[in-house]
């Protein structure tokens, strides 16, 4: 059996998904752990007894339920079962200790924490404060630099621990952006799915419309948005729409609201990445009044969509977690989401291959599909302004990642920024390389550009004009 994390949480969730169609979820429950570790040896940890507890956390999550700690409202959680292989002591002293004389290390350390034996240096874990002047004074490289990935991964320092030495998620840091979940190696960090409620809300025969993200092309080998429109009706979807169709109406809407920007001498930064926009509220609250007023293009197709079908259930599908967050925030916005791997595992349930799933027509243009890339909304905002032919200087400042992010917003909280408008997105190269994807970043690219260069090169889509009513206020 394949014992990678993301193999374990989608085939956990593809039995989930596949009982909840079948309408026996309840009466398979207890089987699911034994189903996926039949024993009677160990296949990805210490026994069969902790793994088969780790897949019941894991269907837990699936199921919706919060996890030990995790608070009601939260997306990510952390699975306690899973989260013991990471070191309890962040700097180790290693191999590489030659006794030396000079004791470099034991001088660098202000706490008192390094002591010398006849085997060479040692670190006390319940003295040192984890400040690293001990790495940085060695001379041999000798002591090591363990960070959990978790830490490491997170921009905002949100990841610690609780009482038992497993991590902990501080919800007040917390922007939601995946980076802890995707950097974990044991994946002991997830999102909570409504993965059930979909199904259901599908099975009810209300009209329910998935609405798509313009990363979608690529993490599905060679499917064509056409396909996966297909696919997804094959789900149960009464009707699938690409939400780059909304990405041309946010372009034109954030254009204009950026040129009142520069007329009045003021820096504006885009909202379209919800973890760039939690890390300005929760990190940078002075610059609230900089983030545009222009929803994301989620937001904006999911409007439209239920004006065109009044009662229907709006699904936001992407590779993004920070979209579970943005649906709480904001109103008239997507009834649920789904991420891929969420989305995979549904066709698996259903054993939809989308790359033989008949071909359908294309929504969104070029320019909305290249928002799912770092320097997508930028290009998309200049372009509009070009074709304006808007005269006053405009410069964009493109972040790919949340650290690029940070570093700009503290420049332009410090009145230093040169740019006018700053793009922000969390995850590093765009909304492709969100947590929630189902292919490598590689294998997404190489897709990706296959994908785009056979797809409709419309440069607008013809709904621009009516879309551009629904991409104002957040009316958060």
């Amino acid at each position: 059996m394949d014992n990678t994390p993301k193999y374990l949480k989608i085939a956990v969730l593809t039995r989930v998904a596949k009982y909840t169609y079948e309408g026996s979820l309840a009466e398979h429950a207890q089987e699911i752990p034994y189903q996926m570790i039949p024993g009677p040896l160990p296949t990805f940890r210490c026994c069969i007894y902790k793994e088969r507890e780790i897949i019941r956390e894991r269907f837990a999550a699936a199921c919706g339920h919060s996890l030990p700690g995790q608070l009601d409202d939260k997306v990510l959680g952390v699975l306690p079962a899973a989260c013991e292989g990471c070191p309890i002591s962040r700097f180790r002293v290693t191999d590489n200790c030659q006794n030396c004389l000079a004791h470099k290390c034991r001088e660098a350390c202000r706490f008192g924490a390094i002591t010398i034996t006849a085997k060479g240096a040692y670190i006390d874990p319940k003295k040192c404060k984890e400040c690293g002047q001990c790495a940085a004074a060695c001379p041999y490289n000798a002591i090591s630099d363990t960070l959990r990935p978790c830490v490491r991964a997170c921009p905002v320092r949100a990841i610690g621990k609780d009482e038992y030495q497993r991590s902990a998620i501080d919800y007040g840091r917390c922007i939601s952006c995946g980076a802890c979940m995707k950097a974990c190696p044991f994946g002991a960090i997830t999102d909570r799915s409504r993965i059930i409620d979909v199904i259901e809300a599908i099975k009810s025969g209300v009209p329910v419309i998935a609405v798509f993200a313009p990363a979608i092309e690529g993490h599905f080998g060679t499917a064509t948005v056409g396909m996966l429109k297909s696919a997804l009706k094959k789900l149960g979807f009464s009707d699938a729409v690409e939400v780059s169709l909304g990405a041309d109406a946010v372009a034109s809407h954030e254009a204009h609201e950026l040129k009142e920007a520069v007329q009045g001498g003021r820096k504006m930064t885009s909202s379209c990445c919800p973890a760039f926009v939690e890390m300005i509220e929760k990190h940078f609250p002075a610059l609230k009044a900089n983030v545009s007023t222009t929803v994301s293009p989620m937001t904006a197709v999911a409007r439209y969509v239920r004006s065109r079908s009044p009662g229907a259930k709006v699904v936001f599908i992407g590779p993004c977690v920070a979209k579970k967050l943005e649906i709480t925030k904001v109103k008239d916005t997507a009834d649920y989401v789904l991420t891929f791997e969420e989305l995979d595992a549904m066709f698996h349930a259903k054993g939809i291959d989308a790359e033989e799933a008949a071909e359908d027509t294309q929504d969104g243009s070029l320019a909305g599909k290249g928002f799912a890339q770092s320097g997508g909304v930028a290009g998309a905002v200049e372009k509009v302004l070009k074709e304006e032919n808007f005269q006053a200087p405009v410069s964009c400042a493109r972040c790919s990642g949340a650290k690029e992010c940070k570093k700009a917003l503290a420049i332009l909280k410090a009145g230093r920024l040169a740019e006018n408008f700053v793009e922000g997105m969390a995850c590093e190269g765009g909304c492709i390389a969100g947590p929630a994807g189902v292919e490598t970043l590689r294998n997404i690219k190489r897709n990706r550009a296959r994908l785009l260069a056979k797809a409709d090169g419309r440069t607008v889509t013809e709904n621009v004009t009516e879309l551009h009513s629904f991409a104002g206020v957040k009316m958060t």
